[in-house]
């Protein structure tokens, strides 16, 4: 399979045009869907974030299974409340006024995550010198851990929420005073990751900016709680809540997180056209809204075309699907459901797992990297050399 010339807009395919995999292309054949609609945003975000709430605080004045209902409901709200980090960290500047410092104030620091920790770095995702690289905070060569690893990273997301709180609360304030702690907590504890090699670089001026303003508002929300729950105005168990909560948003994040890529890229970055090749978009079922919603179900177009608002990218998938050939490379991104891909992960997982096992390890180092794994698409494949074999060991998990 090869994904198709970048250069025309389309191609004959049984004596009809079909549309070509052009980013170019693409951005010309879908112009107008380029403009988010700011109300959009603000009711799906804060109409979320209210539900969430809501829930959150009713489920502190029921017992039982009601209240554990509530808050499956303010967990499943507020998840898709906070994805919106994703659609700032793409948002042109002034595209939507205000948004960013609602969400942060309403959504993103109360829940631990505001939006410099994807903001200023997400981009380093989509960077075609970059994706797949030890300079990507969002891919490791998962394909390639044990199913083990790839189960234990998610049980890990139940500390997060404790980790967060300490980070903004603590560490965040302690740091402006300590130089070398400044460092060490910009570069490793700033950042939504998967690679835990990536280190973020200092911010500078309107970022840096950015950067104290969600410092400050962290530590007041921390220390607030603090001395709420000190001076019993708050009671501990709220504090409970909000940590099931936070941890059910982690856990779910992370299991969508594994189904977005096939995460066998072979280190040396590619271009949008081999970055969607190794992505993934889901089908449309009632577990798939809950679990990938604000767009992210079609992670494989949103890499394909990454400034489009999320509200668009439905409407594109579906015309996509239309008009592409049965050959076209974008349909081989599709997976039914979720479960379905982080089943596609795991079996692609225990096969690196079974040629470790039975081949010899000169064999395997040289062979068993993601640019030699036959069910990789060919636009993968053969786009970079095989790696060094002193670096093809799975990095030490952290």
């Amino acid at each position: 399979m090869v994904i198709a010339s970048r250069t025309p807009a389309t191609r004959e395919v049984a004596g009809e045009p079909a549309l070509e995999l052009s980013p170019a292309a693409l951005r010309g054949r879908f112009a107008g869907d380029f403009e988010p609609q700011r109300w959009i945003y603000w009711v799906d975000a804060f109409g979320s974030a209210a539900l969430g709430w809501t829930a959150f605080i009713l489920s502190g004045s029921l017992s039982g299974a009601a209240s554990a209902l509530a808050l499956a409901v303010a967990t499943f709200a507020l998840y898709r409340a906070v994805l919106f980090i994703h659609e700032v960290a793409h948002l042109r500047a002034g595209a939507v006024p205000g948004f960013e410092i609602a969400w942060n104030l309403l959504i993103g620091i109360p829940l631990g995550a505001p939006s410099v920790m994807y903001v200023g770095s997400h981009a380093d995702h989509h960077k075609r010198s970059r994706y797949g690289t030890s300079e990507d905070p969002e891919y490791e060569a998962i394909a390639q851990w044990s199913p083990v690893r790839i189960v234990a990273s998610t049980l890990t997301m139940v500390l997060l929420p404790a980790a967060l709180a300490v980070r903004w609360g603590v560490l965040g304030p302690l740091s402006r005073l300590i130089p070398p702690m400044r460092r060490f907590v910009v570069q490793s504890l700033s950042t939504l990751v998967i690679n835990p090699a990536y280190k973020r670089q200092a911010a500078r001026g309107r970022a840096a900016r950015r950067w104290l303003a969600c410092e400050v508002g962290g530590a007041v929300y921390f220390w607030a709680a603090v001395f709420a729950v000190a001076s019993g105005r708050l009671s501990p168990a709220w504090v409970g809540r909000w940590y099931v909560v936070g941890c059910g948003i982690l856990v779910v994040n992370h299991l969508r997180t594994l189904a977005a890529h096939r995460y066998e890229a072979c280190g040396d970055g590619l271009d949008v056209v081999g970055q969607l090749a190794d992505s993934v978009n889901l089908g449309r079922s009632p577990l798939t809204a809950l679990v990938a919603p604000v767009g992210l179900r079609y992670h494989g177009l949103h890499h394909l075309l990454p400034a489009v608002p999320y509200h668009r990218l439905g409407r594109i998938h579906r015309q996509l699907l239309a008009e592409l050939p049965p050959d076209s490379p974008y349909r081989a991104t599709q997976r039914a459901t979720v479960v379905g891909a982080l089943g596609d992960l795991l079996g692609r997982a225990r096969r690196h797992g079974h040629a470790f096992a039975s081949v010899p390890v000169e064999t395997v180092l040289a062979a068993a990297s993601p640019c030699g794994d036959a069910s990789l698409p060919a636009q993968i494949r053969s786009r970079a050399p095989l790696p060094d074999p002193h670096h093809s060991a799975p990095l030490d998990p952290r």
